[in-house]
């Protein structure tokens, strides 16, 4: 690492199956200033939760990806895009994509595509999924699939940013991803 990434973690899930398709490597970030009402992990709204984000965090993340029945990595909070994550977070997906290419990135934010798209192109580059839109518990809906209410929306990044307008996926298309 070239440079000291200042960022912390809640925890890596080594496989998770309710942030993505198949088996999945995730991690939950620190930081978050959305505070949404009912947030199911509120204890990482606190940029200093958990442990800081290092060289040997990466490796144990690479480690756990590198098994064929892992089918990709989610990233979640906190707030993967607060000012405070993206760099660290743009080298944890950069460095992902180079060692795993064939495998798939999903993310969860509070943010819209819409308001990330101009900002932080430099890390949807590397986000096959964005699971876009706060949290809201008054459009809480526990049948809907790997999101939490129903404002929230389940992108394809790389066809949403070819096309310059949001490309959502049906439940068809999950498995693909």
């Amino acid at each position: 690492m070239l440079w000291k990434l200042i960022m912390y973690y809640g925890n890596i899930k080594k496989t998770d199956i309710a942030n993505g398709t198949g088996v999945r490597v995730s991690l939950f970030v620190s930081g978050c200033r959305r505070h949404c009402k009912d947030c199911f992990n509120s204890e990482t709204w606190d940029f200093c939760y958990g442990n800081e984000f290092t060289d040997d965090t990466m490796n144990e993340i690479i480690t756990a990806m590198d098994k064929e029945y892992i089918k990709g990595f989610s990233l979640l909070g906190g707030e993967p895009f607060e000012k405070e994550n993206r760099v660290a977070v743009q080298y944890i997906l950069k460095t992902i994509k180079e060692h795993f290419p064939n495998k798939t990135v999903w993310c969860y934010s509070g943010f819209t595509f819409e308001e990330l798209v101009g900002e932080c192109e430099d890390i949807l580059k590397y986000i096959d999924v964005l699971v876009d839109g706060a949290f809201v518990a008054e459009k809480k809906n526990l049948k809907l699939k790997f999101r939490g209410s129903e404002n929230q929306r389940i992108i394809n990044v790389k066809k949403s940013l070819e096309d310059k307008t949001v490309t959502e996926l049906t439940e068809g298309e999950y498995d693909e991803y």
